[in-house]
Order: C-alpha cells, then sequence, then structure tokens
C-alpha cells in the first residue's frame, strides 16, 4: 500500500513539474506574441481614407459616384488634389457626374487635375487657369517641331520678320503650354506621327495681344521645351549680320579742318590773297 501510495505521489509531481514546464513556455510565447503585436504597431504608418477608380477610365468618359470606391491610403503618401471625401468628389446639389481629364488606371487615387468640376465638360475651358486665354497658332511642319508636340508640352515661340531693313529671328515667349493639337485635347493621344496644322496655347491677354501682332507681322516658330526644363530666356535675338559673322565696318571720323577766309586784291597787276575773318 505504501508503494502504490509512493508511486502515485510521484507520479502527481512529475505531472506537476510537466504543467508548470509547459505553462512557463505558454506564457513566454504569448508574451513574445504581445511584444512582436506592440513592435508592429509602433512602426505602423497612419492610415486614412482615399477615393480612388474601381475601373479603367480614358479621355472624356463620365465619372459618376458608382465608378469609384474607397480605400486605406498612407496619410503621408496621399497625392496633391487627391479626394478624401465622397462629399467632396460629389458635392451635395450638384450635378453627380464628372468628366476624365486624362486616363486613369483601376484603383489609382481621383486626382482635381484629372477630372472636370461637376457638371463641366471636357472642353478647353476646364484647361484653362483663372485669367488666361486660349489662342491658337498656325504651324506646319517646319515650325511645329515635325508633328511631335502633344497638348500638356511646353513651347518657346520665335518670330522672325524685317527690322529696321533687316531679317531678324527673336524669342517673343518662353515656356507657354499647349492645351491643344489641332481639335485635339487629349494629353494621353499617343498618335504623335501626325502633322499639327494649329496648336493652340495658354497664354495671357497681353501675350495674345502680342502674338496677334507677331503672327500678322512674320512667321512664327515653336521650340519644344524639355519636361525638366524650368530654365526661362528673356532676351534672344539674332539677325542677318550676326548668324554670318558678318561684321560692321567702323566709320573713321575725318577731323575738319578750319575754315579759312581770304580775299584777292589786284596790287599794281599782282593779285594779292589777304586772310580776312570769316562773317558765317
Amino acid at each position: 500500500m505504501r508503494m502504490v501510495f509512493g508511486l502515485v505521489l510521484i507520479l502527481g509531481i512529475g505531472l506537476a513539474g510537466f504543467a508548470v514546464y509547459m505553462a512557463q513556455g505558454y506564457i513566454a510565447q504569448t508574451q513574445a506574441e504581445r511584444d512582436a503585436l506592440r513592435a508592429v504597431q509602433a512602426s505602423a504608418v497612419p492610415l486614412v481614407d482615399i477615393l480612388v477608380v474601381n475601373t479603367p477610365k480614358k479621355y472624356g468618359d463620365p465619372l459618376t459616384p458608382e465608378d469609384v470606391m474607397q480605400i486605406k491610403w498612407q496619410a503621408d503618401a496621399v497625392p496633391e488634389g487627391a479626394f478624401t471625401d465622397a462629399a467632396a468628389l460629389f458635392p451635395e446639389g450638384a450635378p453627380t457626374t464628372r468628366i476624365v481629364l486624362r486616363a486613369v488606371e483601376k484603383f489609382e487615387p481621383v486626382l482635381a487635375v484629372k477630372v472636370t468640376e461637376p457638371g463641366e465638360d471636357a472642353g478647353l475651358t476646364s484647361r484653362l487657369a483663372k485669367g488666361m486665354r486660349a489662342f491658337t497658332i498656325q504651324v506646319d511642319v517646319s515650325s511645329g517641331v515635325s508633328g511631335f508636340l502633344r497638348p500638356g508640352d511646353r513651347v518657346d515661340v520665335y518670330w522672325t520678320g524685317n527690322q529696321q531693313g533687316q531679317d531678324v529671328t527673336k524669342l517673343i515667349d518662353s515656356s507657354v503650354r499647349l492645351i491643344a493639337i489641332d481639335q485635339r485635347a487629349d494629353t494621353d493621344q499617343v498618335d504623335m506621327a501626325q502633322i499639327a496644322g494649329t496648336v493652340t496655347i495658354e497664354a495671357a491677354p497681353m501675350q495674345v495681344a502680342a502674338l496677334t501682332l507677331a503672327q500678322s507681322t512674320g512667321r512664327l516658330t515653336l521650340a519644344l521645351v524639355g519636361s525638366n526644363d524650368d530654365s526661362l530666356f528673356s532676351a534672344v535675338e539674332v539677325n542677318r549680320d550676326q548668324l554670318l559673322g558678318v561684321q560692321a565696318a567702323e566709320v573713321v571720323e575725318v577731323e575738319e579742318a578750319a575754315k579759312v577766309c581770304t580775299i584777292r586784291t589786284n596790287k599794281g597787276g599782282e593779285m594779292v590773297e589777304t586772310q580776312i575773318p570769316c562773317t558765317n
């Protein structure tokens, strides 16, 4: 009996020790998981709601409330002009349709620059900044960068004409923005081989007046500006002499001799010349 009691006691102590060991392991694992969760939470970035399109859209497509959805987005990486609230994208009391101005892919954020105002169409008026006007310039294959112009590009405008009897080419406007090529205003248009007959630029009223005069008195040529080029040039002018390296002849001033006035008299058959003061 005593032997049985001893065996039971030993078995009980063993089971108790095993239970303590298992409990310690479980507690250690739980603490490790808790610490890992706290570390993840500490390193997690804040998220905000943002509106994205739920289907691809191209230029001219309508954008309705059914075309957008709300997802979580990193708070410090929200693109400028993004909509975070459906009420801002489709205000109450306003038309519930906007028009897409630039192609967007599925799950791409809806940006203000890529859509019109509620109820507006995708015409040129939606592309003009406040106080700016649309002005059309006639171009051809040589003056229009051989057809390699697209809406959204920036160009320098040069005028070639006659000035004081000499042919002159000068820069009259720098880094102006194109908003349409012929009748196309789609910035996602990839057909760049088409030779344009006209380009429409965005210009201030004073620029429009200057360009109108320039177009009627000479020939306008466009030069494409690089996408990352922000340099501005205020005075660029070349005339024929500068082009050919002709230097103007130096004018040598000849000093005029002092005026001498004389009078001739006949004295005894001999002509005598006498100097007198000049009266004029």
